[in-house]
């Protein structure tokens, strides 16, 4: 059964969508209010969105322009500026807002280029010409908003071109959003019943964003009036499915449906999907293109203990989380002190009886005091009623990110030292270490235990306010640092000997990160198997989307993609679908039915990553994280700066190509 793509609807410009997260609010208020509010804003993303409205470069003079001191645990608040600065900037913004007020219509029309130059050159202090696309396309102002800019009638009239997108979460939806601005038939296939993905599946106690939100969203759809910097899951996913909504892409979703297995047919250059509905009922679908929007992080990994079947009580993974756990008075086992541990244990603590945390590592911790706050009334009055207010505070934080951390994680070849790589990865692990100081003053035992001795950035850092030490010192909370033997019925056995019983065992263990596509059977050219034949364990792909032998196979979120301690995953798979797009727009220009990544290309891009990664923390560090897979290979990190995925993807080569029939 072979059901037809969707047929495109034109009703998702880029512009209509940006426009519907971009509605404010007419400013009433009192001078006095204002006055507050100004109180509690972020000043250089304001600044900047009250000159952008007003015109008046004088916002954002020399003398105010933050100077973003080197990122070293924490941001400078308000990017460094001065107190007489600040002072001097909300002096200014107050005014400029009660004549924002009292004459809302002498600010209306387009900003002129110069003005918006003018504006990024306050917040960047660098070289705008290097970065000016990339910045103009996440500030949501470049002229197409990153839309392919062609239609398959303009390109190829009267051809059916089909795509099918498997997934329908963060990278899906912009997948979809942007096949349907092509006008090009598509058909996404997602497995659970909703979109969002990962945020649809992660659902655990505590669950939260350790990504700032505002730099966590599409370039397309910049949504304002987030309630915190680091939001909940259910704000996440109500977002997602406020994008599906906004672009009218749910018609093109079929819910319940996964993907097994999929085969390419080189006399015809298509792909045929065998795909398993709801019902268990399987069908056999057939496309020209398929991208794949799988993600990494949504299957759970259970830690290799033996006896895991023998328990006889509740056994639950943090991404397969069941509604109907109780855990009031229960004696609970969190095992991992990763990311989902330390949102899930200081969130249970208060309600459980016993909760005993078991570790293999301790995690380096990032200070982030506002982790858990709601962002000021005040500032979210302003992103309410300030114009562009929302994109610049996403731009201001996008831009802190560019770099953010990366030089932090710089191996030095000439440096020495046990626990760090590099003379400003010390650095890191001396600001971390007083914030681990700051928090176990009182006990020793836990700083002991609490203190890695591997470099930071070696594995993934996690956001710290305090809670997680307030959590460990709690009467009913123990941390186990002996190691596990094995699961019994009755609970874990220690390596030291020592029986703990428990009702509900949590697993908080990580997934299976570094299969990629998996347990999808992919066979390409020749009837080779991508992961026996291609892969055999290690994953690769040219710029993380293309793999040689498997012709019109685009992967969103493929090897060496992921960023560790700069940007967001949203920005490198904003990156891979329009390069997906242009590659199929040169396609469909050129009459052949399929491209196939070179094997030259692709050996060489390896390499230089690869070298990369040896030259970062993660890479060089001997411990082993999700980062690596099974032969120590770093397989998912993208070890340069968000500018260079930018470059190596803003054009598509064809001469990396080989052309099919």
């Amino acid at each position: 059964m072979n059901h037809p793509a969707t047929p495109p609807l034109k009703t998702a410009d880029s512009s209509n969508v940006m426009e519907q997260f971009s509605r404010f609010e007419k400013i009433d208020a009192s001078d006095d209010f204002i006055r507050k509010a100004v109180e509690e804003a972020d000043l250089p993303a304001l600044m900047a969105a009250l000159a952008m409205i007003t015109g008046d470069t004088s916002l954002i003079s020399e003398d105010l322009k933050p100077p973003t001191p080197p990122m070293i645990t924490a941001i400078a608040p308000q990017g460094g500026m001065s107190k007489e600065a600040q002072t001097k900037a909300r002096r200014l913004a107050v005014a400029a807002l009660i004549k924002y007020r009292d004459e809302p219509n002498a600010f209306e029309g387009k900003p002129p280029p110069a003005l918006l130059d003018a504006c990024v050159k306050y917040l960047i202090r660098g070289d705008l010409e290097e970065y000016r696309s990339l910045l103009e396309h996440e500030l949501g102002v470049s002229q197409d908003l990153g839309s392919p800019g062609w239609t398959l009638d303009q390109i190829a009239p009267q051809t059916n071109f089909r795509v099918a997108v498997i997934g329908a979460g963060v990278s899906g939806i912009a997948a979809a959003h942007r096949l349907q601005q092509a006008d090009l038939n598509f058909t996404v296939y997602e497995k659970n019943e909703e979109v969002g993905g990962v945020w649809w599946e992660n659902r655990y106690p505590g669950c939260r964003l350790d990504t700032p939100n505002f730099a966590y969203s599409l370039s397309f759809a910049q949504k304002s009036d987030w309630p915190q910097q680091f939001s909940r899951q259910p704000e996440i996913l109500g977002y997602l499915k406020e994008v599906a909504a906004s672009a009218g892409m749910k018609r093109h979703i079929r819910f319940g449906c996964e993907v097994d297995a999929m085969r390419f047919d080189e006399q015809r250059g298509i792909w045929t999907l065998t795909v398993r509905d709801r019902t268990g009922e399987v069908s056999q679908e057939e496309f020209n293109a398929v991208i794949t929007a799988v993600g990494i992080l949504n299957r759970p990994s259970f830690a290799d203990i033996p006896g895991l079947d023998t328990f006889q009580g509740r056994k639950v993974h943090s991404a397969a989380w069941a509604n109907d756990v109780d855990l009031t008075g229960k004696r609970v086992a969190l095992v991992g002190t990763g990311a989902s541990a330390f949102q899930i244990g200081p969130s249970i603590a208060g309600e459980v009886g016993e909760l005993k945390v078991f570790q293999r590592n301790p995690p380096w911790m990032l200070p982030t005091p506002t982790y858990h706050d709601d962002i000021p009334a005040g500032m979210q009055w302003l992103l309410k009623h300030v114009p562009y207010y929302g994109r610049w505070f996403r731009f201001w934080q996008f831009w802190i990110a560019v770099e953010g951390r990366l030089p932090l994680t710089e191996v030095e070849d000439d440096w020495n030292h046990p626990i760090s790589v590099g003379r400003k990865n010390e650095a890191l692990r001396q600001g971390c270490l007083e914030w681990l100081a700051k928090q176990y003053h009182d006990r020793p035992d836990l700083l002991e235990k609490m203190t890695p001795n591997y470099p930071p950035a070696g594995k993934r850092m996690l956001r710290d306010n305090g809670v997680w030490a307030a959590m460990l010192k709690k009467p009913n909370v123990e941390l186990n640092t002996t190691g596990i033997e094995r699961i019994v019925p009755e609970g874990i056995q220690t390596k030291d000997g020592v029986l703990h019983e428990f009702d509900v065992i949590i697993f908080a263990t990580g997934f299976k990160a570094s299969d990629f596509l998996a347990p999808m059977k992919v066979t390409g050219r020749k009837s080779k198997d991508l992961h026996q034949d291609c892969w055999a364990g290690d994953c690769r792909a040219y710029l993380g989307i293309t793999i040689p032998g498997f012709p019109n196979l685009f992967m969103l979120g493929g090897p060496n993609t992921a960023v560790v301690i700069n940007g967001s995953a949203i920005f490198s798979s904003e990156c891979q679908i329009e390069y997906t797009m242009r590659a199929i727009r040169d396609l469909l220009a050129s009459g052949h039915k399929a491209l196939d990544c070179r094997e030259d290309p692709y050996a060489s891009y390896n390499v230089w990553v690869d070298a990369g990664n040896l030259k970062r923390a993660w890479g060089a560090a001997r411990t082993t994280s999700w980062y690596k897979n099974q032969n120590g290979r770093a397989s998912q990190t993208w070890p340069f700066g968000l500018l260079d995925y930018w470059n190596i993807t803003a054009k598509f080569k064809p001469e990396d190509y080989e052309y099919l029939g």
